[in-house]
Protein backbone atom coordinates (compact mmCIF):
# COMPACT_ATOMS: atom_id res chain seq x y z
CA UNK A 1 0.00 0.00 0.00
CA UNK A 2 1.28 3.37 -1.20
CA UNK A 3 2.07 5.82 1.55
CA UNK A 4 0.82 9.87 1.02
CA UNK A 5 3.25 11.55 2.53
CA UNK A 6 2.00 14.08 5.46
CA UNK A 7 3.10 17.41 3.53
CA UNK A 8 3.13 17.43 -0.16
CA UNK A 9 7.10 17.90 -1.81
CA UNK A 10 6.67 21.62 -2.88
CA UNK A 11 4.80 22.29 0.19
CA UNK A 12 8.23 20.77 1.61
CA UNK A 13 9.96 22.70 0.16
CA UNK A 14 8.75 25.78 0.87
CA UNK A 15 8.74 25.16 4.66
CA UNK A 16 12.57 24.18 3.86
CA UNK A 17 13.51 27.64 1.60
CA UNK A 18 11.46 29.79 4.67
CA UNK A 19 13.89 27.87 7.46
CA UNK A 20 16.69 28.65 5.17
CA UNK A 21 16.01 32.52 5.52
CA UNK A 22 15.31 32.34 8.84
CA UNK A 23 18.32 30.86 9.55
CA UNK A 24 20.55 33.10 7.34
CA UNK A 25 18.85 36.26 8.76
CA UNK A 26 19.54 35.02 12.12
CA UNK A 27 23.40 34.12 10.81
CA UNK A 28 23.22 38.24 9.56
CA UNK A 29 22.38 39.17 12.98
CA UNK A 30 25.16 36.78 14.46
CA UNK A 31 27.97 38.04 12.66
CA UNK A 32 26.89 41.77 12.74
CA UNK A 33 26.39 41.36 16.58
CA UNK A 34 29.80 39.55 17.29
CA UNK A 35 28.48 36.39 18.35
CA UNK A 36 30.02 34.60 15.20
CA UNK A 37 32.91 35.35 13.21
CA UNK A 38 35.85 37.95 14.12
CA UNK A 39 35.12 39.01 18.17
CA UNK A 40 33.61 42.59 17.84
CA UNK A 41 33.28 45.16 20.77
CA UNK A 42 30.11 45.42 21.72
CA UNK A 43 28.27 48.81 22.10
CA UNK A 44 27.96 47.57 25.75
CA UNK A 45 31.75 47.33 26.27
CA UNK A 46 32.01 50.50 25.16
CA UNK A 47 30.01 52.35 27.29
CA UNK A 48 31.93 49.76 30.11
CA UNK A 49 35.42 51.85 29.17
CA UNK A 50 33.28 55.32 29.29
CA UNK A 51 32.15 55.00 32.29
CA UNK A 52 35.12 53.20 33.70
CA UNK A 53 36.97 56.81 32.66
CA UNK A 54 34.42 59.04 33.68
CA UNK A 55 32.74 57.41 36.64
CA UNK A 56 28.86 56.51 36.48
CA UNK A 57 26.41 59.32 36.40
CA UNK A 58 23.29 58.21 36.38
CA UNK A 59 20.96 59.39 33.76
CA UNK A 60 23.46 60.94 31.16
CA UNK A 61 24.97 59.93 28.27
CA UNK A 62 27.82 58.37 28.54
CA UNK A 63 29.80 60.20 26.09
CA UNK A 64 29.58 64.26 26.23
CA UNK A 65 26.95 64.25 28.96
CA UNK A 66 27.56 67.91 28.88
CA UNK A 67 25.15 69.30 26.53
CA UNK A 68 22.21 71.91 25.49
CA UNK A 69 19.41 71.36 23.33
CA UNK A 70 19.06 73.16 20.02
CA UNK A 71 16.83 73.80 17.27
CA UNK A 72 16.54 76.06 14.27
CA UNK A 73 16.41 75.32 10.23
CA UNK A 74 18.35 74.00 7.40
CA UNK A 75 18.00 75.86 4.27
CA UNK A 76 19.24 73.52 1.27
CA UNK A 77 20.20 75.99 -1.66
CA UNK A 78 19.38 73.06 -4.58
CA UNK A 79 23.43 72.68 -4.80
CA UNK A 80 22.90 69.21 -3.12
CA UNK A 81 20.98 67.41 -5.46
CA UNK A 82 24.29 66.71 -7.94
CA UNK A 83 25.64 64.81 -4.48
CA UNK A 84 22.88 62.70 -3.45
CA UNK A 85 19.14 62.36 -4.07
CA UNK A 86 18.04 62.81 -0.36
CA UNK A 87 15.27 64.94 -0.06
CA UNK A 88 17.18 67.54 2.41
CA UNK A 89 19.24 68.51 -0.47
CA UNK A 90 16.40 70.08 -3.02
CA UNK A 91 15.44 73.76 -2.45
CA UNK A 92 13.29 74.45 0.77
CA UNK A 93 13.61 74.78 4.36
CA UNK A 94 13.61 72.09 6.90
CA UNK A 95 13.27 71.47 10.69
CA UNK A 96 16.41 70.86 12.72
CA UNK A 97 16.38 69.33 16.45
CA UNK A 98 20.09 68.73 17.96
CA UNK A 99 22.48 69.00 20.35
CA UNK A 100 25.75 71.17 22.07
CA UNK A 101 27.68 69.43 24.25
CA UNK A 102 31.72 68.93 25.35
CA UNK A 103 33.71 65.73 25.43
CA UNK A 104 33.98 63.68 28.13
CA UNK A 105 31.46 61.42 30.28
CA UNK A 106 31.13 63.55 33.67
CA UNK A 107 28.45 65.84 33.58
CA UNK A 108 29.51 68.38 36.08
CA UNK A 109 32.86 68.68 34.50
CA UNK A 110 34.03 72.41 33.87
CA UNK A 111 34.57 73.77 30.52
CA UNK A 112 38.41 74.59 31.18
CA UNK A 113 39.45 71.45 28.61
CA UNK A 114 40.71 71.12 25.64
CA UNK A 115 38.53 68.21 24.06
CA UNK A 116 35.83 68.10 21.69
CA UNK A 117 33.08 70.56 21.13
CA UNK A 118 30.56 68.89 19.16
CA UNK A 119 26.88 69.52 17.43
CA UNK A 120 24.61 66.90 16.53
CA UNK A 121 21.59 67.35 14.55
CA UNK A 122 18.32 65.25 13.35
CA UNK A 123 17.47 67.08 10.04
CA UNK A 124 13.58 66.18 8.84
CA UNK A 125 12.18 66.37 5.33
CA UNK A 126 7.99 66.54 4.40
CA UNK A 127 8.56 62.47 2.80
CA UNK A 128 9.55 61.24 6.46
CA UNK A 129 13.24 60.90 5.67
CA UNK A 130 15.50 61.75 8.66
CA UNK A 131 19.27 62.66 8.38
CA UNK A 132 21.02 62.26 11.50
CA UNK A 133 24.60 63.15 12.15
CA UNK A 134 27.09 63.93 14.86
CA UNK A 135 29.80 66.42 14.43
CA UNK A 136 32.97 67.63 16.51
CA UNK A 137 34.98 70.77 16.01
CA UNK A 138 37.93 68.57 14.98
CA UNK A 139 38.33 67.45 10.98
CA UNK A 140 39.94 64.31 12.34
CA UNK A 141 39.41 61.31 15.78
CA UNK A 142 42.21 60.15 17.92
CA UNK A 143 41.70 56.39 16.80
CA UNK A 144 40.73 54.24 13.84
CA UNK A 145 39.07 51.77 15.21
CA UNK A 146 37.05 50.70 18.18
CA UNK A 147 38.84 48.25 20.16
CA UNK A 148 41.48 51.07 19.97
CA UNK A 149 38.88 53.54 21.41
CA UNK A 150 38.10 51.12 24.63
CA UNK A 151 41.90 51.13 25.08
CA UNK A 152 42.22 54.83 25.09
CA UNK A 153 39.49 54.97 27.88
CA UNK A 154 40.84 52.63 29.74
CA UNK A 155 44.64 54.24 29.73
CA UNK A 156 43.39 58.13 30.08
CA UNK A 157 41.76 57.23 33.10
CA UNK A 158 42.50 59.87 35.63
CA UNK A 159 43.89 58.85 39.24
CA UNK A 160 41.61 60.09 41.72
CA UNK A 161 44.95 61.80 43.94
CA UNK A 162 46.51 63.61 40.45
CA UNK A 163 43.13 63.85 38.30
CA UNK A 164 45.98 62.75 35.50
CA UNK A 165 46.33 59.37 33.94
CA UNK A 166 48.56 57.06 35.26
CA UNK A 167 51.94 57.99 32.87
CA UNK A 168 53.37 54.85 32.38
CA UNK A 169 50.03 53.61 31.62
CA UNK A 170 49.48 56.14 29.09
CA UNK A 171 53.16 56.27 27.66
CA UNK A 172 52.57 52.13 26.43
CA UNK A 173 48.95 52.53 24.69
CA UNK A 174 50.90 56.05 23.14
CA UNK A 175 53.93 53.49 22.20
CA UNK A 176 51.64 51.36 20.61
CA UNK A 177 48.97 53.87 18.90
CA UNK A 178 51.21 56.40 17.56
CA UNK A 179 48.02 58.03 15.49
CA UNK A 180 46.90 58.73 19.14
CA UNK A 181 49.98 61.27 19.82
CA UNK A 182 49.59 62.74 16.53
CA UNK A 183 45.95 63.77 17.31
CA UNK A 184 47.13 65.20 20.76
CA UNK A 185 49.73 67.68 18.78
CA UNK A 186 46.90 68.28 16.52
CA UNK A 187 44.45 69.46 19.53
CA UNK A 188 47.67 71.60 20.77
CA UNK A 189 47.64 73.31 17.33
CA UNK A 190 44.08 73.61 17.03
CA UNK A 191 41.87 76.22 17.98
CA UNK A 192 39.41 75.67 20.67
CA UNK A 193 36.54 77.67 19.90
CA UNK A 194 34.90 80.17 22.93
CA UNK A 195 31.88 78.85 22.42
CA UNK A 196 29.76 76.37 20.40
CA UNK A 197 28.25 79.20 18.34
CA UNK A 198 31.54 80.37 16.67
CA UNK A 199 33.25 76.80 16.01
CA UNK A 200 33.85 74.79 12.86
CA UNK A 201 31.91 71.25 12.91
CA UNK A 202 32.87 68.37 10.79
CA UNK A 203 31.83 64.74 10.01
CA UNK A 204 34.71 63.33 11.48
CA UNK A 205 33.85 59.57 9.06
CA UNK A 206 33.51 59.67 5.34
CA UNK A 207 30.01 58.50 3.79
CA UNK A 208 28.54 57.70 0.30
CA UNK A 209 26.81 60.26 -1.41
CA UNK A 210 24.80 58.50 -4.74
CA UNK A 211 22.95 61.07 -6.93
CA UNK A 212 19.67 60.67 -8.76
CA UNK A 213 21.54 59.51 -11.72
CA UNK A 214 23.41 56.77 -9.99
CA UNK A 215 26.56 58.26 -9.44
CA UNK A 216 28.15 57.78 -6.46
CA UNK A 217 30.69 59.58 -4.50
CA UNK A 218 32.88 59.55 -0.82
CA UNK A 219 32.11 62.70 0.89
CA UNK A 220 32.87 64.69 3.87
CA UNK A 221 30.88 67.34 5.06
CA UNK A 222 31.49 70.94 7.60
CA UNK A 223 29.49 73.18 9.49
CA UNK A 224 31.55 76.26 8.67
CA UNK A 225 30.26 79.31 10.58
CA UNK A 226 29.73 82.87 9.70
CA UNK A 227 30.19 84.14 12.95
CA UNK A 228 33.88 84.53 13.12
CA UNK A 229 35.34 81.91 15.52
CA UNK A 230 37.08 83.39 19.11
CA UNK A 231 39.43 81.03 20.17
CA UNK A 232 40.02 80.46 24.20
CA UNK A 233 43.68 80.42 25.53
CA UNK A 234 44.67 77.30 26.08
CA UNK A 235 47.14 78.24 28.67
CA UNK A 236 44.38 80.11 30.64
CA UNK A 237 42.08 77.20 30.69
CA UNK A 238 41.92 76.39 34.25
CA UNK A 239 40.80 79.47 35.11
CA UNK A 240 38.06 79.80 32.92
CA UNK A 241 34.65 79.64 34.65
CA UNK A 242 33.02 76.31 34.87
CA UNK A 243 30.33 77.04 32.50
CA UNK A 244 31.95 79.39 29.94
CA UNK A 245 31.57 77.53 26.80
CA UNK A 246 27.42 77.30 27.58
CA UNK A 247 27.36 80.24 28.93
CA UNK A 248 28.99 82.29 26.11
CA UNK A 249 26.84 80.24 23.49
CA UNK A 250 23.39 81.27 25.36
CA UNK A 251 24.19 85.22 25.22
CA UNK A 252 25.16 84.99 21.57
CA UNK A 253 21.76 83.07 20.63
CA UNK A 254 19.77 86.00 22.94
CA UNK A 255 21.20 88.41 19.94
CA UNK A 256 19.65 86.46 17.32
CA UNK A 257 20.22 83.54 15.06
CA UNK A 258 23.44 81.69 14.33
CA UNK A 259 24.51 80.55 10.94
CA UNK A 260 26.45 78.18 9.15
CA UNK A 261 27.15 76.77 6.19
CA UNK A 262 26.87 73.26 5.21
CA UNK A 263 29.47 72.21 2.73
CA UNK A 264 30.77 68.82 1.33
CA UNK A 265 33.75 68.01 0.51
CA UNK A 266 34.49 65.45 -2.53
CA UNK A 267 37.16 62.54 -2.23
CA UNK A 268 39.43 61.85 -5.09
CA UNK A 269 40.88 58.55 -6.27
CA UNK A 270 43.24 57.25 -3.35
CA UNK A 271 41.67 59.31 -0.55
CA UNK A 272 41.40 57.39 2.79
CA UNK A 273 37.30 56.80 3.55
CA UNK A 274 38.09 54.28 5.97
CA UNK A 275 39.94 55.78 8.88
CA UNK A 276 39.11 58.94 10.50
CA UNK A 277 42.23 59.59 11.42
CA UNK A 278 42.84 60.24 8.22
CA UNK A 279 42.76 63.51 6.53
CA UNK A 280 42.42 64.30 2.97
CA UNK A 281 44.67 66.40 1.33
CA UNK A 282 43.62 70.48 0.45
CA UNK A 283 42.25 71.53 -2.61
CA UNK A 284 39.46 69.16 -2.52
CA UNK A 285 36.51 70.11 -4.43
CA UNK A 286 33.83 71.49 -2.29
CA UNK A 287 30.03 72.11 -2.86
CA UNK A 288 27.91 74.95 -0.44
CA UNK A 289 24.83 72.73 -0.01
CA UNK A 290 22.92 75.19 2.27
CA UNK A 291 23.19 77.13 5.82
CA UNK A 292 21.89 76.15 8.97
CA UNK A 293 20.51 78.30 11.02
CA UNK A 294 20.24 77.77 15.09
CA UNK A 295 17.66 80.18 16.59
CA UNK A 296 17.10 78.21 20.06
CA UNK A 297 18.67 76.54 22.75
CA UNK A 298 17.42 75.07 26.02
CA UNK A 299 18.99 73.03 29.15
CA UNK A 300 18.33 69.39 28.31
CA UNK A 301 16.05 68.88 31.35
CA UNK A 302 13.40 71.31 29.77
CA UNK A 303 14.33 70.59 25.89
CA UNK A 304 13.27 68.10 23.58
CA UNK A 305 16.82 66.40 22.93
CA UNK A 306 17.37 64.40 25.95
CA UNK A 307 16.17 61.08 24.87
CA UNK A 308 17.31 61.95 20.57
CA UNK A 309 19.88 59.16 19.39
CA UNK A 310 22.28 60.76 16.81
CA UNK A 311 23.29 57.53 15.57
CA UNK A 312 24.99 58.80 11.81
CA UNK A 313 24.38 55.77 10.14
CA UNK A 314 20.67 56.57 10.16
CA UNK A 315 20.44 58.33 6.56
CA UNK A 316 18.21 58.71 4.06
CA UNK A 317 18.34 57.65 0.50
CA UNK A 318 21.10 58.77 -1.29
CA UNK A 319 23.30 58.71 1.81
CA UNK A 320 25.41 55.68 2.92
CA UNK A 321 27.98 54.91 5.98
CA UNK A 322 31.36 53.86 4.11
CA UNK A 323 33.24 50.84 5.46
CA UNK A 324 34.73 53.09 8.23
CA UNK A 325 34.67 50.61 11.21
CA UNK A 326 33.99 53.38 13.93
CA UNK A 327 30.14 53.76 12.36
CA UNK A 328 29.12 51.00 13.38
CA UNK A 329 30.88 51.18 17.04
CA UNK A 330 29.28 54.53 17.29
CA UNK A 331 25.70 53.42 16.36
CA UNK A 332 25.70 50.53 18.99
CA UNK A 333 27.37 52.81 21.47
CA UNK A 334 24.71 55.29 21.34
CA UNK A 335 22.05 52.12 21.72
CA UNK A 336 23.52 50.80 24.34
CA UNK A 337 24.08 54.72 26.53
CA UNK A 338 20.51 55.39 25.79
CA UNK A 339 19.35 51.95 27.33
CA UNK A 340 21.21 52.69 30.23
CA UNK A 341 20.05 56.28 31.02
CA UNK A 342 16.68 55.51 30.06
CA UNK A 343 16.08 53.31 32.96
CA UNK A 344 17.67 56.14 35.46
CA UNK A 345 16.28 59.30 34.26
CA UNK A 346 17.91 62.09 33.09
CA UNK A 347 19.44 65.32 34.48
CA UNK A 348 20.53 68.53 33.60
CA UNK A 349 24.04 69.73 35.33
CA UNK A 350 23.86 73.33 33.63
CA UNK A 351 24.01 76.32 35.97
CA UNK A 352 22.10 77.84 33.24
CA UNK A 353 19.09 75.55 33.59
CA UNK A 354 16.50 78.58 34.11
CA UNK A 355 17.95 80.26 30.99
CA UNK A 356 15.90 79.86 27.50
CA UNK A 357 16.59 81.81 24.20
Amino acid sequence: MKIRPAISLPTAAAYALIGAIVLAVAGLFALVGGWIGTPRVSGSTVSDALEYNAGHHPGYRRAHAKGLCISGVFEANGAGVELSRASIFKPGSYPVAGRFSIAGGNPLAGDGRNVFHSMALILRTPDGQQWRTGMDHTEIFPVADVESFVGLQRASRPDPATGKPDPARMKAFLADHPEVRAFQQYMQAHPLPDAFTDGPYYSINAFRFTNAQGMARYVRWAMLPEDQTVALDKKALGDLPKDAVFDRSLARLAQGPVRWHLVVTIAEPGDVTDKATAMWPAGRRTVDVGTLIIDKALPEAAGNCRDMVFDPTILPPGMAPSADPLLAARAAAYSSSFTRRAGEGARSSLSTAAKEF
